[in-house]
């Protein structure tokens, strides 16, 4: 609050109060319009006798762009007026204070939490990108965060955005030097991508605590700065892959091989398509009122696929929800889809092990011809383990490891058709061998995709241009690196929802389903290993 001696400019309309903060030349007020409302704003009052050619023209920058946007995760300008003595900024208030700040409480950011503000944050950008703006000063200080709990990220200080397309380049210094691209800082052409180096410095901060350039003097940071060699990644805290891969793209010091914003939005790890929204629930709904209508008819394969992606939009939709009544009622709905795919998924798994045991023949066919050859015997076993794991929902390195073993001994067998000896196929046709190998010839004249659809059947999804065997390992190694579905940004307005009256009841038909879709459904994150599926939808709570 003020203290003694201390006095705000005063404006008609409103009465000013504590002071949030200042700059170089404006300083922000808390304050509230006079009248009925009580509205709570923040007040940027700038005093025109600090100001230079420079700051009048960033002050026009800022109040041009911010009079044209409206974005839920940009703040907002309300009004602006002027006296004699100041220039006011009239804007939305942000209790939450800035990133900076909470990242300073908390000194890390669980993954998760820095997830949520970098999908917010690409939200913003998204928007700005599709209307040729640059900020240009993207740092922790200019993201507000709308309330202490759930917060929403606001982005604010446009005083340096520009007007850019992608082919523009600019030659004059401007943002904070932590934040800089190298490109600016060395005074070399720059671009819009300059935005996505400080999108990665601020997500690095998140994460390890301070940005990757971190110094004690300029000289230093420059040093840093203008050197060749690439940013580092600390080992700790661990990180999934798919963090790690886009934290790599958007500190790559040279511009033209720093990721695109188009991939940017399209990275994993930001994954825009389930960045919860209004539209959330309305897709969510209408996937699972066809997932319902599949269980029906007795199509429990394709029921299962949309219930688990139905149980995508769910999350964000819930975390959306800010009414507590709505956000109960789908949280009951939830927990009854979520109930149903688990009956799918215990149904699948006892119905494929018997179909295993009737409907192999190639399997026991590859026991006959490995008895007296060692090595393929042995390779055999070790894939049956691998299959073993996999049935018991334990699809984990381990797993991965035994099939890329079983494998490779089997490719190298297919190298060498003779390794321990002559061999010997029992006479049966292709028909009855599943069409695993070919009649004619022994295990060293079987191709490769047959050998390995024969060790593990339906294991190549339709439509897959890579072999079996490579499709399967980019899976699984895909497979640990997905954030959690209970992980999603929490957004504070309020939808108006027709779609939560169309959300159906569940159908009580069973059927069977392709293992293929466990696969699935354990890579998108449904499913503690060796435990099942999720059995609830916890409710929002406060960011840690």
């Amino acid at each position: 609050m003020a203290g003694p001696g201390w006095a705000p400019p005063r404006l008609d309309e409103f009465i000013l109060t504590e002071r949030l903060g200042a700059g170089t030349y404006a300083t922000v007020y808390k304050a509230y319009r006079k009248g009925d409302t009580r509205e709570v704003v923040a007040i940027k009052c700038v005093s025109k006798r600090s100001l230079n050619r420079a700051s009048v023209e960033n002050l026009l920058t800022e109040i041009e762009i911010l009079k044209t946007i409206r974005h839920p995760h940009i703040v907002e300008l309300k009004d602006f007026q002027w006296d004699s003595d100041h220039i006011y900024l009239i804007m939305e208030f942000c209790a939450g204070g800035d990133l900076s700040r909470f990242i300073r409480m908390r000194r890390i950011l669980p993954e998760k939490v820095a997830r949520i503000f970098l999908q917010q944050l690409a939200c913003a950008l998204k928007f700005l990108h599709d209307h040729n703006i640059s900020h240009l000063d993207l740092k922790p200080q200019n993201i507000l965060l709308s309330t202490p709990e759930n917060p929403q990220l606001k982005l604010a200080d446009f005083g340096f955005a520009q007007h850019m397309s992608p082919w523009d380049e600019k030659h004059v210094l401007r943002g904070s030097p932590l934040y800089m691209a190298p490109e600016m800082v060395c005074r070399q052409q720059y671009d819009a991508r300059v935005d996505l180096w400080s999108v990665g410095v601020i997500l690095y901060e998140a994460l390890f605590g301070r940005p990757p350039f971190a110094s004690r003097s300029f000289a230093e940071l420059e040093e840093k700065i203008r050197s060749d060699r690439a940013v580092e990644l600390p080992s700790r805290p661990l990180l999934s892959a798919e963090c790690r891969d886009l934290l790599g793209q958007l500190l790559e010091r040279d511009p033209l091989k720093r990721i695109s914003f188009e991939r940017f939005f399209a990275h994993p790890f930001v994954d825009m398509e389930h960045v919860p929204g209004p539209e959330s629930l309305c897709k969510a709904t209408n996937l699972v009122v066809e997932a319902v209508k599949k269980d029906q008819e007795g199509d429990a394969s394709t029921a299962l696929s949309l219930y688990c992606k139905a149980l995508e939009y769910f999350v964000p939709a819930l975390h959306y929800e800010s009414d507590a009544r709505r956000k109960e009622a789908i949280r009951a709905k939830v927990g009854q889809y979520i109930s149903r795919a688990e009956e799918l998924k215990a149904l699948v798994t006892s119905s494929n092990k018997s179909l295993l045991q009737k409907e192999n023949p190639a399997r026991e066919l590859l026991k006959e011809m490995a008895k007296d050859k060692p090595r393929l015997c042995a390779a055999l076993e070790m894939a049956s383990a691998a299959i073993a794991k996999e049935e018991e929902g334990r699809d984990d390195r381990d797993t991965l490891e035994l099939y890329q073993q079983s494998l490779g001994e089997l490719l190298l067998l297919l190298a060498d058709p003779d390794p321990d000896g002559p061999s010997r196929v029992p006479e049966r046709s292709d028909k009855d061998a599943g069409g695993a190998v070919h009649g004619q010839g022994g295990a060293g004249g079987a191709r490769p995709e047959h050998l390995y659809l024969a060790v593990m059947p339906g294991s190549q999804p339709a439509g897959c241009c890579s072999p079996p065997w490579r499709c399967r390992a980019k899976r699984c190694r895909r497979g640990g690196g997905r954030m959690s579905l209970l992980s999603q940004p929490l957004w504070g307005r309020v939808p108006s929802w027709p779609c939560l009256d169309r959300l159906p009841p569940l159908a009580t038909v069973g059927g069977l389903f392709h293992s293929n879709s466990l696969h699935r459904l354990r890579r998108a994150g449904y499913f503690y290993p060796g435990t099942g599926l999720r059995q609830h939808i916890p409710p929002a709570s406060r960011i840690r």
